[in-house]
């Protein structure tokens, strides 16, 4: 159900006064945001999945274990030396619940697969060899022939297994370096050595990876243009087919956020200044957050869809999206409580592995704006007549307040597209919060962080 008119009305004038603030509110790579997620009365995924589109699905699995908890970060993960003793009983319930997940989808096929976390390269070499294992003999995905991420961490990501995804078909390596100062990284609370940094990264390139990416965070305390300008060289030194900046945000629960502190005062200058520079050596933005370069290979296989294709996760803090229903298991930030939790995904019954019981349904309002939200924050923007295909109605009609944006310099219509401006797409975590239904901004509101 769309927003009423009085609500509508009484929301005129909230844009404007959020935009006399801090520009960076949330960043949204899915709607509804994981802390709208609640119980729900277990659903048998066979049933679930029935009656979607299984023909072209992403495949995710969590690795939630790393060498350290950096002080910004608010991801599902745990210290792997300090729990060594979850891993195993961990891949052991990977292997229950693929094969229950698997059974539940019946004739579906993988168009994707990516491994994040956590840091995926903190497993031992035959552990990982194992994980990549469940995902091809168990789940069916054929990682030689279809695009296939995963993340690693310069620490942990060791010549042999490097050698490992290669071998077994990874086409895409995500590098979170974040700084390749010493004084940031120590700043973030990031034990990271430089030689490391640079040796793997002229592994990857050695070892023929199509693609690298390379993640970096502006905002961090000591920082300035000149700094950041010398991580943005060192990174161009790589050619990576892609990098993304990400602003530091200091969250509840992390180290950084029990601090006090706040940087939000210069990030804006160094997005500007980041953009300026990837724009000038070749690069496409495709996001406020994702910049591509001209010599990036061709991406295969069939083009993912906003949303609209299922993304099916397995382990615990990897969400599931289905058209209406995304689903996950529970998510914290708090070590004591991901420990919990990773111990709790440990002893599932394989019957309760087969069902969702976590998660949020998504009525036809959330699935607009859905749609609305994630392709407007992409920079090829919001395609006018896809909608109306799609929704039998107008995204003007449906969500009235984007009529906002145009007057306020944030989205132009262009070739049948609303497109955020370069002043909308720096202010695209202003956007897309200012977007959610209220019902989906009540739940995030009310969320007990943990």
């Amino acid at each position: 159900m769309m927003r009423d008119g009085d609500t509508v009305q009484s929301d005129r004038g909230r844009l404007q006064q959020m935009l006399e603030g801090s520009p960076y509110l949330t960043y949204l790579y899915s709607y509804p945001h994981k802390t709208a997620h609640r119980p729900l009365d277990p659903m048998p995924l066979e049933r679930l999945w029935r009656d979607e589109h299984r023909d072209g699905l992403s495949l995710y699995f969590h690795i939630p274990f790393c060498s350290m908890r950096c002080g910004y970060c608010n991801l599902f993960s745990s210290k792997t030396r300090l729990r060594a003793a979850q891993v195993q009983p961990f891949l052991a319930a990977i292997e229950r619940q693929a094969r229950a997940v698997r059974r539940a989808l019946g004739d579906a096929r993988f168009a994707r697969f990516a491994m994040g976390g956590g840091t995926p390269t903190s497993l031992l070499l035959g552990d990982l060899g194992r994980v990549l294992d469940v995902a091809e003999r168990i789940m069916g995905a054929d990682l030689e022939n279809a695009p296939a991420c995963v993340e690693i961490s310069p620490e942990t990501a060791a010549g042999d297994k490097l050698r490992l995804l290669r071998e077994r078909g990874i086409d895409r390596i995500s590098v979170g370096i974040q700084s390749f100062l010493e004084p940031e990284l120590a700043a973030l609370g990031r034990r990271q050595s430089p030689t490391r940094v640079r040796g793997v990264l002229e592994q990857v390139r050695s070892l023929g990876f199509p693609t690298l990416n390379i993640d970096l965070i502006y905002g961090t305390l000591g920082q300035d243009e000149h700094s950041f300008e010398q991580s943005l060289g060192q990174a161009l030194r790589y050619r990576p087919e892609e990098i993304f900046l990400y602003p530091l945000y200091v969250r509840p629960l992390t180290q950084l956020g029990q601090s006090g502190r706040s940087w939000d005062d210069q990030r804006l200058a160094l997005y500007r200044l980041g953009r300026e520079v990837l724009l000038g050596a070749g690069y496409r933005q495709l996001s406020m957050r994702m910049f591509r370069a001209e010599q990036a290979p061709a991406q295969h296989g069939p083009r993912y869809r906003c949303q609209e294709d299922g993304m099916v996760g397995l382990a615990c803090g990897a969400r599931s999206y289905t058209e209406h229903l995304h689903y996950s298991t529970e998510w914290a930030v708090s070590p004591a409580a991901v420990d919990r939790l990773i111990d709790a995904y440990i002893a599932r019954s394989d019957r309760s592995l087969a069902h969702a019981d976590h998660g949020i349904h998504l009525d036809g309002e959330d699935r607009r704006r859905r749609h609305v939200i994630l392709s407007l924050l992409q920079a090829e923007g919001l395609d006018l007549a896809y909608y109306r295909e799609r929704f039998a109605s107008s995204p003007l009609d449906d969500l009235p307040e984007l009529s906002e944006l145009e007057p306020a310099g944030l989205v132009r219509q262009t070739d049948g597209r609303l497109v955020l401006t370069e002043a909308g797409l720096e202010r695209s975590d202003l956007i897309g919060p200012w977007l959610h239904s209220s019902r989906v901004q009540h739940l995030i509101d009310t969320y007990q962080l943990r």
